[in-house]
């Protein structure tokens, strides 16, 4: 078996200088998700990249056992410092062969290895479109995070279930940037303005 070679580490990077930019009184404006606004994003990309950090190195517990919809996600004071410590270690927990091998567990469901990557992957891509939207900041995802994101979220188009994860898809031109047809993929409106 040949062991993805994807590099978190670039689009961490990318949601680490936008999380590095929000200013506090960003943190309550609304953002693409209707239950979040700009502080839940940031605890929810927190709580995940603990989460899937910990899927990588198989060390599964409570970060890897409770399900995304237990409570809207939330920051504490320490955010400032905690989420780019927690983005560089899911990072390097993924530079792990393997991290890409076996089974895990994410958001408490069991899953393979290469399957958490790509759900962590995808959440790191629209979430920094969420977060980048919502602060007014540009974003330029890592070009392969995107791709990756982009194929997963068109390999799941087709299943039934994934409209309570995503919700319904967004049409977009098949001619738009790959990111407006992932963003459309994930039932987000690329045009979407605070």
């Amino acid at each position: 078996m040949t062991v993805p070679t994807l590099d978190l580490g670039p689009q961490t990077q990318v949601i680490a200088r936008l999380a590095e930019a929000v200013t506090d009184d960003q943190l309550r404006n609304a953002t693409p998700c209707p239950q979040y606004m700009v502080r839940n994003i940031l605890g929810h990309l927190l709580h995940l990249s603990a989460a899937f950090r910990d899927a990588a190195r198989k060390d599964l517990g409570a970060t890897t056992d409770t399900p995304p919809t237990d409570s809207v996600p939330d920051i504490g004071p320490g955010w400032r410092e905690e989420l780019p410590k927690i983005l560089d270690e899911l990072a390097e927990a993924w530079r792990d062969p393997a991290a890409w091998t076996g089974m895990t567990r994410a958001g408490g469901v069991d899953l393979p290895a290469e399957i958490a990557a790509a759900v962590a992957v995808d959440e790191l891509v629209v979430h920094g479109w969420d977060l980048a939207r919502t602060t007014g900041r540009p974003y330029d995802p890592d070009p392969a995070a995107l791709q990756a994101s982009y194929g997963f979220l068109q390999a799941s188009a087709d299943d039934p279930s994934r409209d309570a994860i995503f919700g319904p898809i967004v049409p977009v031109p098949q001619g738009a940037p790959l990111l407006d047809r992932a963003l459309g993929l994930s039932g987000r409106n690329p045009g979407w303005t605070p």
